[in-house]
């Protein structure tokens, strides 16, 4: 059993992780929307204006949630630096200098984000182990209960 102290600790980590995953939405849409204005990624405002949360679910403790973000296809092609200039199929070779260039608004902040993330569940969860296996070997009851024949 947990005592109120190692049970008020273990609800202050689920709440830190609550905190961290519920802010790394609203932090990447900040985060992309800065980017796109920084790199003027932008003609008609609509991919600026796309870029939205769409969810976080989470389950109560935090062990199980589901982030979902949204923007406009667009902004994939903005991000690789190609579009309308490259026909499909294209093998690469478009008969004339690229002018397009790769504006990177999304994927080097956000991928490096999500490692962020794991991380810090990560280390949540190890936190937590280590106190109820902490919490289990130094219970009076146990060692009351242990004997050596």
């Amino acid at each position: 059993m947990m005592n109120s102290n190692n049970n008020h600790t273990e609800q202050d980590r689920i709440e830190s992780r609550r905190k961290f995953v519920s802010g790394f939405n609203s932090t990447m849409v900040k985060i992309w929307t800065e980017r796109i204005a920084l790199l003027e990624v932008f003609d008609s405002g609509g991919l600026y204006h796309s870029v939205r949360q769409l969810s976080s679910d989470m389950n109560a403790d935090v062990s199980d949630f589901k982030l979902e973000q949204a923007f406009r296809t667009y902004g994939l092609w903005q991000n690789y630096g190609v579009g309308k200039e490259t026909p499909r199929g294209n093998p690469g070779d478009i008969g004339r200098a690229k002018v397009r260039k790769p504006r990177h608004w999304f994927d080097r902040k956000y991928f490096g984000s999500v490692y962020k993330l794991r991380d810090v569940i990560t280390d949540s969860f190890a936190q937590q182990c280590l106190a109820i296996f902490s919490n289990a070997f130094s219970d009076r009851t146990l060692r009351e209960q242990a004997t050596i024949s």
